[in-house]
């Protein structure tokens, strides 16, 4: 990415995985959402085997003489945190030190996780989604809205969440998931959770969501929420085809963020839902 005086700075950490490659590469298009985008810094774990390694070049595109560290020490307009949750805590004070904007798009977060972010969000600006697929975000509304109809109704809907991933990924159910399952709680009031069956659990209780998890292929990430009432029913799915949705999402999420005062942000926020 050549350097340009209007180039928002970007710092990517987590930039040797999967899906920090995929940000590099997506930021390095000429249509990229919120560019033009000028990487600054790759960052990844003290001792990474991938250290030095130039990260354009793993990325599949030409050297852009940014090599793979473990820190940075130039100014930077934002970060996008695509890593592990144990290495979110390390990020998430540099950027507080800096007073550099983060995204998260780090999922299956634990409460140690969740605090350093609230914690971080009182002296700078931080976006943290479980999904940044915009077309997953706008599923959300659409879940949340369809859920609190029902619930204006009075009729019982049953509600089953079906998601399939890559054979790579290593929380089950996935945060989207389970945010579905929290849009839905909000109106339904569902107090249990059933995650798969087995046997002879008897009938479905009308108080419980359905969560099942399906790990296979290279499946980039695909999601059904189906309401079942007496006599009809309906789903909401989602899919994506490809990992560049999440990057080009965090990339739009990134250029919402930069500027923004300090505090708590959302996929709602880029999205502009109310």
């Amino acid at each position: 990415m050549p350097p340009t005086t209007s180039a928002r700075r970007l710092v990517v950490h987590g930039a040797a995985g999967r899906m920090g490659r995929r940000v590099v590469a997506c930021a390095a298009e000429a249509d990229a959402a919120g560019g033009p985008w000028r990487l600054i810094a790759a960052i990844e774990r003290p001792g990474h085997p991938l250290a030095g390694e130039d990260a354009a070049a793993l990325a599949g595109l030409p050297p852009a003489g940014v090599a793979v560290t473990s820190g940075w020490d130039v100014p930077a307009d934002v970060v996008i945190d695509f890593s592990l949750p144990e290495a979110l805590s390390g990020i998430v004070a540099s950027c507080v030190l800096k007073q550099v904007p983060l995204v998260v798009a780090t999922t299956g977060l634990g409460d140690a996780e969740r605090r350093a972010i609230d914690e971080a969000a009182r002296t700078i600006p931080v976006l943290e989604s479980p999904s940044m697929s915009l077309a997953v975000n706008i599923s959300m509304d659409v879940v949340a809205r369809a859920a609190a109809l029902l619930a204006k109704t009075g009729v019982r809907a049953d509600v089953e969440i079906v998601e399939c991933h890559h054979r790579h990924k290593e929380d089950a159910p996935s945060g989207t998931a389970l945010k579905f399952g929290a849009l839905v709680r909000e109106s339904l009031r569902q107090t249990r959770a059933a995650h798969g069956r087995e046997g002879r659990p008897g009938a479905r209780p009308a108080d419980e969501i359905g969560y099942h998890a399906v790990r296979a292929g290279d499946n980039p990430g695909e999601h059904t929420i189906l309401f079942g009432m007496d006599g009809e029913s309906f789903a909401v799915n989602v899919r994506a085809t490809s990992r560049d949705c999440y990057a080009r999402g965090a990339l739009a999420a990134a250029a919402f963020l930069v500027g923004k005062p300090a505090g708590r942000y959302s996929m709602r926020d880029v999205l502009g839902i109310a």
